[in-house]
């Protein structure tokens, strides 16, 4: 199965080997068909902690590395 890839900002860098990532995303309501905006926040593994407040990062799926912990950081623009 593949794995999801996501893009977003990093909001929070606080924790070891941690970041957590904002992603939004937009999509059309099905009654209404105006455009609304939707994010959610990831928490990503970073193992040298080498991002910060403010990177655009991509991250992808993997196996749990903790409680809420899914994806992992691949890439920064």
């Amino acid at each position: 199965m593949p794995r999801r890839v996501l893009q977003g900002e990093v909001v929070s860098d606080k924790s070891d080997k941690t970041v957590v990532v904002k992603v939004e995303r937009t999509y059309k309501h099905p009654l209404y068909k105006k455009y609304i905006k939707k994010d959610k926040k990831y928490s990503a593994h970073d193992e040298n902690n080498k991002f910060k407040i403010g990177d655009f990062v991509q991250i992808r799926e993997c196996s749990p590395k903790s409680k809420t912990k899914n994806f992992e950081v691949i890439y920064s623009d």
